[in-house]
């Protein structure tokens, strides 16, 4: 690495040779940027240590320089949300014990897009490690992850060499921490050619009294930071930055060494350690004296300035007395590097021995890896100065506050000029042929090619694995250690987006997949709490790109409102966690908005939960949910290579109606099977619900439609199996919300598909295209 120079006086320099020393030196700052931090934030020329850090501390990643204005509009409160997206993760109640004790599911949704497109097993496996990390230093043990991953065209090389990576280093890291798999969701678009999305959702438990802050407590003026885990090396480094940066061809290799390395079994065991000393601090009732955090963007800077700040503080660290594994690094590598598997503590003077006792000799952390400890490398202020020397010398000194605000901006914006058309009407094909399309399509066909390879029931708690229904769920509290009246709770969750009607509209894409997530929550058994959200999109600096994440932004709030708390109907969705991912372009262009919506929901007994396989022979098949002339952006579309504009444009106020009807039918033990529409529409859904117990369907779908609309229009709702004993109670229970719906037909012992006369499949040969379609694309 070059030398780098004492400090920089950008006020001597003209705004072209600020660029070009900005460059030199892969500042990933601006000129106006530069300028405001040496002029208004420094009052003095900054170091190379402070351009980097507020690089880093200032980029998208970290900062929401450019989105933070309308992230403001989301509803992150409500009486069941115990924390908001405000530390490193959010926390929402499910239960509540006979002490009225609350017990919280901790979630954090976050991405590693850029990374995984570069070195895609390192790239996703350190993207489940942060994660991991982000709820186990809320004090919670981590029970369950799932994905959201985006692809480009299934046919290149490239993109079944990403995935191959992406889908090994899921595995390969939350495997070995032994945290199952529970749900995911998986999309390919040649859209996402040269900039792929591995979204990542974790979640964790804790009891509301136990939770452990991202921040220093009040009266912490005499307390220290102390650094646990893996020794710094120079893997990393400048990562927030890279990833709030355009991908670029020319600088593939050099961004190679912004991705971090990882050690799942490192981080195992400091997942015991972690549990361990909650153990000890609440035997001591010290859980509210500490602060801990993940060291993810922007490392020790991060950690220590964010621990700092929002307690109120400044902080002054040591990087002489940082652990490191390579010789030579400069003193900002050390304070920003992004090396993984590494915890802060901020904590009062009598527990530092105690702590470096419990990970240095108890858990042993230098014996597991070579150079791993736990180390005090600073401590708090009380001016609200971050200072950072190095071999007795300054290299940061500022407002911490400055730093952890970053600069904002306030983009400019506009409405894509794009004006997407229907196409001809298609010919009168095989519609027993395009079914199998359909079926063997790769953003149809069985994603167990995918999920296979993830361990889904490791802890016991699984009830509902990925493959046979709409969202996951687990049993959070099925141990003797938690209170017997709370041990039947069921948390459910989902992932959900559509790039194809991103592509049409922003905001009703985005309404789709908040209502998509919450009726796979809802077909299950379960009811929505709370959402998080991974919001991709391009460059903020195009008005129109930007105008896309904010036309995104308001199909999520509207959606929100249409899906109100049981207990509160005034009260809309909250979300309570989440990130932003912005740059996510190359040279050939930005991907579609994709607004990647992830549920979280909940039911007092999961014994009540249901798949979507159909139960029997016999039973009457239920649609709720109008067909409608809504084609655009579905794979029926897709098959043609057509995009079409009508999407789905859903009744927010048929939707809530729905929703509040399956859910109370599915707990009075009234349906047998429920499924939501999706991609394929209708036929696809029937088609899944038969596959598991090989039970047959005859349908006939009414409407003025052309039959092939019928039927693969992706217009949203639901189909329900029901007993024909069941009929006229469920009849009094929909009239009371109200909704439509049809009974369009019954199951059969009989092995075939039979829709509208004019598909007739035999069940073996549609269920060999759905289960081998995607498997056979991979080989």
């Amino acid at each position: 690495m070059q030398e780098t120079p004492d400090c920089f006086d950008f006020s001597r320099l003209s705004s072209e040779e600020i660029a070009r020393l900005l460059q030199q030196f892969n500042l990933r700052l601006t000129v106006e940027e530069a300028l405001t931090i040496q002029n208004r934030l420094l009052k003095r020329p900054p170091t190379y240590a402070e351009c980097v850090l507020w690089s880093i501390q200032g980029s998208e990643h970290c900062s929401y320089k450019s989105s933070r204005k309308y992230l403001n509009q989301f509803v992150t409160t409500a009486h069941h949300v115990i924390l908001g997206p405000k530390e490193d993760a959010g926390i929402v109640a499910v239960a509540t014990d006979h002490q009225g004790l609350r017990y919280g599911i901790v979630v954090s949704h976050e991405s590693h897009n850029h990374p995984s497109q570069l070195v895609p097993f390192e790239g996703a496996a350190t993207g489940v490690g942060g994660n991991v990390r982000d709820v186990c230093c809320m004090g919670a043990e981590v029970i369950a992850v799932a994905d959201s991953l985006r692809f480009g065209d299934i046919n290149r090389a490239k993109t079944k060499w990403i995935q191959k990576g992406v889908v090994q280093g899921i595995a390969g890291y939350a495997n070995p921490l032994g945290i199952p798999n529970l749900a995911g969701d998986l999309y390919y678009d040649e859209a996402y050619n040269e900039n792929c999305l591995v979204t990542l959702v974790t979640l964790g438990v804790v009891r509301e009294d136990q939770i452990i802050h991202s921040y220093a407590p009040a009266n912490a003026e005499d307390y220290y930071f102390v650094l646990i885990g893996k020794p710094t090396d120079n893997s990393g480094f400048g990562g927030a930055a890279f990833a709030s940066a355009t991908l670029s061809a020319e600088q593939e290799e050099q961004n190679k060494g912004a991705v971090q390395e990882p050690n799942a079994f490192l981080q195992r065991h400091l997942l015991k350690a972690n549990y361990a000393f909650f153990n000890l601090l609440r035997e001591q009732n010290m859980l509210g004296r500490v602060g801990f955090k993940d060291l993810g963007a922007g490392g020790i800077a991060c950690a220590s300035v964010e621990l700092a700040e929002a307690g109120g503080y400044g902080a002054e660290i040591e990087l002489d007395s940082v652990p490191t594994s390579m010789a030579n690094l400069l003193p900002a590598v050390i304070l920003c590097s992004e090396t993984q598997e590494r915890f802060m503590w901020v904590v009062p003077k009598e527990l530092v021995t105690p702590l470096l006792t419990h990970y240095n000799e108890r858990f042993a952390l230098p014996e597991i890896c070579n150079g791993a400890q736990a180390t005090v490398i600073g401590q708090l202020r009380n001016d609200g100065l971050y200072v950072v020397k190095y071999k007795n010398k300054k290299i940061v000194s500022a407002q911490a506050k400055d730093i952890t605000q970053g600069i904002l901006y306030d983009r400019p914006y506009c409405a894509k000029n794009q004006i997407c058309t229907e196409p001809e009407p298609f010919a009168n094909d095989d519609l027993n042929e395009i079914l199998l399309r359909l079926l063997a399509h790769e953003n149809i066909a069985s994603r167990a090619a995918v999920f296979e390879t993830y361990d889904k029931q490791v802890q016991g708690r699984t009830i509902i694995e990925p493959g046979w229904a709409d969202a996951g769920l687990i049993a959070p509290f099925n141990e003797d250690k938690y209170p017997e009246e709370i041990r039947l709770t069921g948390v459910a969750i989902s992932i959900d987006h559509n790039p194809r009607y991103n592509k049409i509209d922003a905001y009703w894409g985005a309404i789709n997949a908040v209502l998509e997530s919450v009726r796979n929550i809802v077909a299950i058994g379960a009811w929505p709490l709370a959402l998080t959200d991974c919001l991709c999109f391009g460059n903020p600096e195009d008005p129109v790109q930007m105008g896309e994440f904010v036309d995104s932004v308001r199909g999520i709030v509207a959606a929100c409102k249409a899906v109100t708390i049981r207990e509160a109907p005034d009260v809309s969705l909250p979300i309570i966690s989440g990130n932003v991912s912005l740059y996510n372009e190359s040279s050939q262009g930005s991907i579609p908005p994709s607004p990647i919506i992830s549920c979280i929901g909940s039911m007092p007994d999961f014994s009540k939960a249901l798949n979507y396989a159909l139960k029997r022979a016999g039973s009457v098949l239920l649609l709720l949910g109008e067909r409608k002339d809504e084609c655009g952006g579905s794979i029926y579309y897709q098959l043609d290579q057509q995009l079409g504009s009508q999407l789905p444009k859903p009744d927010l106020t048929s939707f809530a109606n729905e929703i509040a009807a399956v859910y109370s039918a599915i707990q009075r033990g009234l349906i047998l099977s429920a499924h939501d529409i999706s991609e394929g529409g209708i036929a696809v859904a029937l088609a899944e619900m038969s596959f598991k117990n090989k039970i047959g369907v005859n349908v006939f779908i009414p409407g003025d439609l052309p039959t092939n609309k019928k039927l693969f229009s992706e217009s949203g709702g639901f189909i329900l199996e029901v007993s024909p004993d069941h009929l006229s109670e469920l009849e009094q229970l929909f009239g009371s919300y109200p909704i439509s719906y049809t009974a369009i037909g019954e199951t059969t012992a009989v092995p075939v598909l039979a829709f509208n006369s004019a598909i007739n499949l035999p069940i073996s040969i549609a269920s060999n295209a759905w289960e081998n379609g995607l498997r056979e694309r991979l080989i």
